[in-house]
């Protein structure tokens, strides 16, 4: 792996020959995130210990079989042009994953099990814990993408989607879906390297660059193309109403039925920086919140979150990202802590699609842990002798507009909560709570609800 001096077990999924140069093949390393995947030459693999696949033996029932997979061993399903889903149908099953002509290779591996306890299911009402992310390796890159998937039923290929949750459907992987296809792309002031494939047209993709404009984010491919876009391209600022704006920050609303193009644009972005995704024509059944910051030039990208406009989960975020150059700027936790304010407007507790990625439920746990415990500390302290102070889960959830059982999945975290003479009590350590102030300290931009507005700028 590069940057390191081991030599992890990967997956070859594919090769290529250079210019008469010496091969390159592109690899997967096993247990690490996809976005780890590169091109290597044939200096950095070690044939003495090369692996053949081995056929599936396993008895197989309906074309399926009983063995479980990691997201990041199963293949993604790409689409061709975007409104971001995902599915659960075949989760936990183990399949063939075709390479190509005469080639195939079986991958299995089990997925980690949902955290229970009796206090869980006696609070939560048997509610289960989200579901804890694929382990990934320290040197990955950090960020604040969150994707999830839906509770709800996949429905057959050759049928219409019957929902806007964001549902990645394994059911057509394909190997070349698990490769990136895009080298570098520029937006603004920035080039970034993708993570993760996109299905951007074919023609862009062998290009070394592809060139974005960051106001409409339409793609090009040529510099040149993008200075003669630019001087056509009326917008310095996503479609949309601004419904939020604090210094440099703001929030734009984006429908995505009377936006399409740009939702379009936007999904395609994100797809190449979140992996458990695929792209559907469709973006009407969706809202899409884009932050940006504001110079002289306009107002700049620097995340979004999007959510169904009917969400029958109560979901109050389909995909969150954060793009790389803005990532570990506390903008992440300004994304969610948003969404949670939107679901405060509409009157009721809010959650993510699960389950969450790796990085992403990192992101949502430290959120939730401050939001939990910064509630819990505005109680009065007690005097001494007196009675002390009483709050009920239900009310946390009310204040901080968090689903139950991510409430108690996050007292559960932080070992907070504790059975006692018959009833459930929150135990709060000197420790805790400075680790609480420290990080609250580092929270220098947080959303101010009285800043709400609704000014159409179009």
């Amino acid at each position: 792996m590069a940057g390191t001096d081991e030599w992890p077990l990967a997956e070859i999924l594919s090769r290529k020959d250079v210019d008469r140069a010496a091969p390159e093949f592109y690899v997967h390393y096993i247990d690490y995130n996809k976005r780890l995947d590169e091109w290597v030459t044939l200096d950095r693999l070690n044939l003495d210990k090369l692996q053949m696949p081995k056929k599936d033996k396993t008895p197989v029932k309906d074309g399926r079989s009983s063995r479980a997979s990691t997201p990041e061993r199963d293949m993604v399903n790409g689409g061709l042009l975007p409104g971001l889903s995902r599915n659960k149908s075949n989760a936990g099953r183990k399949r063939k994953l075709p390479l190509g002509e005469g080639s195939e290779v079986t991958t299995s591996c089990t997925l980690p099990s949902n955290a229970s306890s009796s206090s869980l299911q006696d609070l939560a009402q048997d509610s289960p814990a989200p579901t804890p992310p694929p382990t990934t390796n320290n040197n990955s890159t950090p960020g604040a993408v969150v994707n999830s998937n839906s509770n709800s039923n996949s429905n057959p290929p050759h049928q219409p989607r019957q929902t806007g949750s964001m549902v990645l459907d394994k059911s057509h992987d394909d190997i070349v879906t698990r490769m990136k296809n895009v080298n570098m792309i520029e937006l603004g002031r920035y080039r970034i390297r993708p993570w993760y494939f996109s299905p951007y047209p074919v023609e862009l993709t062998i290009l070394p660059v592809i060139y974005l404009c960051e106001f409409c984010l339409k793609y090009m491919k040529s510099r040149k193309c993008l200075d003669r876009h630019k001087e056509k391209c009326g917008l310095r600022h996503p479609p949309g109403n601004e419904i939020y704006r604090k210094g440099t920050i703001s929030f734009f609303e984006i429908d995505g039925r009377k936006n399409k193009n740009y939702s379009q644009n936007l999904c395609l972005l994100a797809k190449l920086f979140l992996d458990h995704k695929t792209l559907y024509y469709d973006t009407d059944p969706f809202l899409f919140y884009v932050m940006t910051e504001f110079d002289n030039r306009g107002y700049h990208i620097v995340g979004y979150f999007s959510k169904e406009k009917e969400s029958t989960e109560d979901y109050n975020v389909a995909c969150i990202l954060t793009l790389p150059p803005y990532q570990r700027k506390g903008y992440g936790k300004l994304l969610i802590e948003f969404s949670y304010v939107l679901s405060h407007f509409e009157g009721k507790t809010g959650s993510p699609e699960k389950p969450l990625s790796d990085l992403g439920l990192l992101s949502y746990r430290s959120y939730w842990s401050q939001a939990v415990l910064e509630t819990i500390l505005k109680l009065q302290s007690p005097d001494e002798g007196a009675e002390r102070p009483l709050i009920t889960i239900n009310e946390i959830c009310e204040t901080t507009s968090i689903r139950k059982e991510d409430v108690i999945s996050t007292l559960q975290y932080l070992n907070l909560i504790n059975y006692y003479k018959g009833q459930y009590i929150v135990t709060l350590s000197q420790d805790v709570i400075d680790a609480h102030n420290k990080s609250m300290l580092k929270r220098k931009i947080r959303i101010d609800p009285s800043l709400w507005q609704r000014k159409n700028l179009c």
